[in-house]
């Protein structure tokens, strides 16, 4: 597992997926720069002040706690693009790393937006525990990481599987796994409470969880039959 790890965080700075952060990045920014913009337009036009002095405080309280909900917002809206690259992140794995086993299947569309959506959920509260051990003292770390290493491990891994095999065989093998998917999951979630580096993180935990998968399955039996090609 911790090779896997190791493997993936040496892939995510190769050309073709710094390719894809930079798209990601891109949209992410686009985002935020939109909801910036309409955050100093309603207090503009929404707001009025009967001295210049308060207008000027509420523009610089306004501008912090803009930097403050932008920062929150940063990981979940560049985790609901990534979701949308990750199958083209799963492909390029598995070409560089796989090409003599069966290429995995992209999710239909319907369930790929689904996926795409419980992960930026399951970001969403990740961060959520990440503000409150912030703000709220006594807050224990440790329940940050088990739950988050929990979430993170569920859907990252059942992403891979289902590449591979159904949904409902998917999650059944994730949790013959759990301890070791669990494992793995709080290594993303380690991953996700570093600022900066957490912009990373869904192309890590794709390219991680792939090669887990991976290792995982060829110790299943007729895992060969099915993942080989003839």
């Amino acid at each position: 597992m911790f090779q896997a790890a190791s493997r993936a965080m040496s892939q995510v700075f190769e050309p073709p997926f710094r390719s894809i952060f930079w798209k990601m990045l891109g949209f992410t920014l686009g985002v935020l720069l939109v909801v910036w913009i309409t955050l100093q337009g309603l207090v503009v036009n929404f707001v009025e002040l009967p001295y210049g002095w308060m207008d000027t405080a509420l523009s610089i309280l306004t501008g912090i706690g803009a930097i403050f909900a932008l920062g929150f917002l940063i990981a979940p809206i560049s985790a609901l693009f990534a979701g949308l690259f990750q199958d083209d992140i799963a492909d390029i794995v598995e070409a560089r790393d796989y090409p003599g086993d069966r290429p995995g299947r992209a999710l239909p569309f319907a369930q790929s937006i689904g996926q795409t959506i419980k992960f930026t959920g399951v970001v969403v509260l990740g961060n959520i525990f990440a503000l409150l051990l912030l703000l709220v003292p006594g807050i224990n770390l440790i329940a940050f990481f088990l739950v988050n290493g929990y979430l993170l491990g569920r859907e990252f891994f059942e992403f891979a599987a289902m590449r591979f095999m159904p949904a409902a065989e998917a999650k059944a093998f994730r949790k013959a796994r759990s301890g070791t998917v669990f494992l793995a999951g709080l290594i993303i979630a380690g991953l996700l409470a570093v600022p900066i580096l957490n912009l990373v993180t869904p192309i890590f935990a794709t390219i991680f969880m792939l090669h887990l998968f991976k290792m995982l399955a060829a110790k299943h039996p007729g895992y060969s039959s099915i993942e080989q090609t003839n």
